[in-house]
């Protein structure tokens, strides 16, 4: 068993930064691929980035290549999501999720772990 727990959200003006940070309990954490989620009022659910086990393998949506960066440290059993040059169409919960591959993540049918979720808004 697996528990989520996303911190960092907030309000931030357009352009800003935020760095979001996903808190993992159990022993079993690097055994899991951790992936980001986003979902805006009235919009699906859209995957924002993901990091395999030892960081190998990373996804990025292409909406956020550049700008967004995943990494993680086993040691703190921590995955984080640092997030430069914010837009307003990015205002969302975020999401931390765990799974067996970036693969199997997919658009969050192959999460396994979910997070309750962090606020992000950003102001224009």
């Amino acid at each position: 068993q697996v528990q989520l727990v996303e911190s960092g959200g907030g309000l931030v003006q357009a352009g800003g930064s935020l760095r979001l940070s996903c808190a993992a309990s159990g022993r079993t954490f690097s055994s899991y691929a951790v992936g980001w989620f986003r979902q805006a009022p009235g919009k699906e659910r859209e995957s924002v980035a993901a990091i395999s086990r030892i960081g190998v393998t990373i996804y990025y949506a292409d909406s956020v290549k550049g700008r967004f960066t995943i990494f993680r440290d086993n040691a703190k059993n921590t995955v984080y999501l640092q997030m430069n040059g914010l837009k307003p169409e990015e205002t969302a919960v975020y999401y931390c999720a765990a799974a067996l591959s970036v693969q199997a993540m997919g658009v969050g049918s192959g999460v396994h772990y979910w997070g309750q979720g962090t606020q992000v808004t950003v102001s224009s």
